[in-house]
Formats: C-alpha cells, sequence, structure tokens
C-alpha cells in the first residue's frame, strides 16, 4: 500500500534551496497607527491652552514673539484669580508669583480677563503686578473676526 508522489522527495528540501525574507513591507499597520494617532491629537489639541475658561475680548492686535510658556494669571467672569489653573486670592498673588518666576521681576507675565468681569478687578491685578516691579505684563486678547 505503499504510494509515492513524483517531486515530493519525501518531505525534503533540495539541496542549496533556501526560504528568502520576504522582501515586501506591509504599511498597513504603520497608517493605521499613524491615524490613530492623529485623531488622538485632533481631539486633545484644544484642550492644552490654559485649563481656566474665559471668554477673552477680541482685538486687532499683532500677536507677540516669546516664550513657549508664559507665566498666566486668568480673572473670570465671578472676579476669581487663577495663578495658571490654581486658584488663589488676590493677596496670595505676588508672593507665588514671585516664587514661581524663574527670571524674577523680568519675567513675562500674561493675564488674561474674561469679557464680562469688573475692569476694576483686571487693573487690581495689574496695579499689583507693577507694584511688585513686574514690568513685562500683557494682556491676552482674541483676533477680532471680521463681519462679512
Amino acid at each position: 500500500m505503499g504510494a509515492s508522489f513524483a517531486g515530493n522527495n519525501g518531505g525534503r528540501r533540495r539541496r542549496g534551496q533556501r526560504y528568502r525574507p520576504m522582501s515586501e513591507i506591509n504599511v498597513t499597520p504603520f497608517v493605521d497607527v499613524m491615524l490613530v494617532l492623529l485623531i488622538v491629537f485632533m481631539v486633545a489639541a484644544p484642550l492644552l491652552t490654559v485649563g481656566v475658561p474665559i471668554d477673552l475680548p477680541e482685538s486687532q492686535a499683532t500677536p507677540l514673539e516669546g516664550q513657549e510658556e508664559p507665566l498666566t494669571i486668568s480673572v473670570d467672569n465671578e472676579g476669581r484669580v487663577f495663578l495658571q489653573d490654581t486658584e488663589i486670592t488676590i493677596d496670595e498673588l505676588v508672593p507665588k508669583l514671585t516664587a514661581v518666576a524663574e527670571q524674577g521681576v523680568e519675567e513675562r507675565v500674561f493675564v488674561r480677563g474674561d469679557r464680562t468681569v469688573d475692569y476694576g478687578t483686571v487693573m487690581q491685578v495689574m496695579g499689583r503686578l507693577n507694584a511688585a516691579g513686574f514690568r513685562r505684563i500683557a494682556l491676552v486678547t482674541e483676533m477680532e473676526q471680521s463681519e462679512r
């Protein structure tokens, strides 16, 4: 009952015949990963702004060139003051800002005030900064949208 198939060689390879590695690169997994990363970054990018939600006033002023992450003081619509993302009292502002400022009073400080907040509150913050010796203070606004 023995049967023999021609060219089978009993399941053995011939001498000199080797397996060759596949020379084609499969880019499909790479493209899938890149698309997922693109979607993740598109969703996460708007969340990377300063964490205090403020409705900024609009202005036609040109943007300032400068450091990548300045110190930011925010005044929300209820008059609460924030240093970066941390809520502080107006009396704590200067000591905490001085402790955080790497370049001392030469540090650039951005002041963000909600468009509905009392003008006096923003001026009180800026007055305290000025009295403490900070001279590089900038007000942050949004670009004014032209009416069509």
